[in-house]
């Protein structure tokens, strides 16, 4: 865990990341008293799961994956928010073979890429899930296992251990190969963006799904590794209302709510009340979502930043220092983040994030796939596809290398964008991309998603950002939409937006 020290610096000099030479992950999240309360599942009637039953879950369920899989091999796991799914992983783990998570949300396209990708034969799954599989792959159900349990695999921190695919919204979705390290690799991150996480009462809950690394990395393994129990909810669809239920019902005080989530708590002028923090990644929220955030949960919402890739690498912590508007945060004790130049040297300008390698979350490499992985760094650094400044300690992100829009020579972020255009009173949603311009190369285009009942023009979204925004940066287009297009984990996919505004560009 991280020192508790007064300021940033001290911790960050205070921390090591002693790995040990043998290191499994289903040791470590049950490395808790039996009768403490793993699980908090409000799925249907409040149940509480305990270690010492996820325990005897997870060992049942490793006894019969070692009559099935060997050590190495890729297995799926396909569950919601459910301890079974968190059983599933420890299992895997515990045998010495590779988890695969899986989304319920997969059309059979996208399941079978991975099943196919990943060389998976067996999935543990239940009824729904089974029949998603539809002979894809066999489909195990844990439900009635008979009793027993197998020894932990002796593991390195280097071994294999989770293979989890991209999102995809840039290309074929590729798959990285983490390590046993992984876990350890997300805890200062986990415990900075919440505070210092695992304080006594706490309580974690995100909406993300667990088949997502914000989801299974970012509080599920974590909450369990640190004692803190975690609430498993499933939800359909993402409402204002049941977010607020559920932190309501299971006493939550610490939440990961992905930028999509609060910016459709704030359209639903949702507070929620008794929150000890609130974490966020994926987008830039903002200055005016920050302070939104502080009135509607009294505290200030910590963003972090990382990928599939390396995760938890940058984070604001309250606790420690005053959050910068628009920067997202510091590196996390442990990871050595900078911004490059195209020769690979640190810039104080404009550049590409990367994180040095040592970092516990970094990847092992893409699966099977050696000439991305060798793509995917310079030198010793892993560049993140993500394009950022440097302000002091701080990083500044300002979009995707591909989402950043040349427009009459200037170079606009469409972050800053979006977030202007949210702080007006009928905006639900909006994603900003370039469209191709003869004579200015790109000018901005907003797609833009009102308000239930809501009305504005595109004038008077355009003045919104000319009288907030630089000048040259307002959308020149604007386009009102039902609804954008979304990933499953609830991020506006620019690239979608992009090719559509490129097929109203041609002729």
């Amino acid at each position: 865990m991280l020192a508790r020290a007064a300021t940033y610096d001290a911790v960050r000099e205070g921390f090591d990341w002693a790995l040990p030479a043998r290191l499994n992950m289903a040791a470590q999240v049950l490395a808790q008293p039996a009768e403490r309360v793993a699980i908090i599942d409000l799925s249907a009637a409040r149940r509480d799961i305990t270690y010492g039953a996820l325990s005897d879950m997870a060992g049942r369920l490793a006894l019969a994956l070692s009559q099935r899989v060997a050590r190495g091999d890729r297995v799926g796991v396909l569950f919601s928010q459910d301890a079974w799914c968190a059983a599933a992983h420890i299992a895997i783990w515990k045998i010495g073979a590779v988890s695969v998570p899986l989304f319920k949300l997969f059309a059979r396209d996208a399941l079978e890429s991975r099943i196919g990708d990943s060389g998976l034969t067996l999935v543990v799954t239940d009824a729904e899930g089974a029949g998603m599989l539809g002979g894809l792959a066999e489909a195990l159900l844990p439900y009635d296992l008979p009793e027993g349990d197998v020894a932990m695999a002796e593991t390195a921190a280097e071994d294999p251990a989770v293979l989890i695919y991209t999102s995809g919204t840039t290309g074929k979705p590729k798959g990285a190969l983490h390590a046993h390290r992984m876990l350890t690799g997300h805890l200062p991150g986990v415990e900075m963006s919440h505070d210092f996480l695992g304080q006594p009462g706490d309580v974690i809950w995100t909406p993300a799904d667990w088949a997502w690394i914000g989801g299974l990395f970012d509080v599920l393994m974590p909450g369990l590794a640190l004692g803190v129990p975690v609430v498993a909810a499933r939800l359909p669809k993402f409402s204002a209302e049941e977010a607020a239920r559920i932190c309501r019902e299971g006493a939550v005080r610490n939440v990961f709510f992905p930028p999509t989530a609060l910016r459709m708590l704030k359209a639903a002028g949702q507070s929620i009340a008794g929150l000890r923090s609130v974490a966020s990644g994926g987008e830039p929220l903002g200055a005016e979502m920050l302070a939104w955030g502080r009135e509607a949960f009294a505290v200030s919402i910590n963003e972090f930043y990382g990928q599939t890739e390396c995760n938890m690498a940058v984070s604001s912590c309250g606790a420690l220092f005053a959050p910068l508007g628009g920067a997202t945060g510091k590196a996390v004790p442990g990871f050595e983040v900078a911004v490059l130049d195209e020769s690979g040297q640190k810039t104080a300008g404009e550049g590409d994030i990367a994180v040095k390698r040592g970092a516990a979350s970094m990847m092992l490499g893409y699966w099977r796939n050696p000439e991305a992985t060798a793509e995917k760094f310079r030198g010793d650094w892993l560049i993140t596809g993500d394009r950022g400044v440097m302000e002091g300690d701080f990083i500044r992100f300002l979009g995707r290398e591909d989402d950043v829009i040349s427009s009459g020579g200037y170079r606009i972020g469409p972050a800053e964008i979006e977030d202007c255009l949210m702080t007006h009173p009928s905006v639900a949603t909006v994603g900003v991309v370039g469209k191709p311009d003869a004579l200015r190369h790109e000018i901005v285009k907003a797609y833009v998603v009102l308000k239930d009942g809501a009305e504005t023009s595109s004038e008077a979204l355009q003045d919104w950002v000319k009288t907030r925004l630089a000048s040259y940066s307002y959308p020149r287009e604007v386009e009102f939409l039902t609804e954008l297009p979304m990933t499953v984990t609830g991020k506006v996919i620019r690239k979608a937006l992009k090719a559509r505004a490129a097929g109203e560009a041609q002729p």
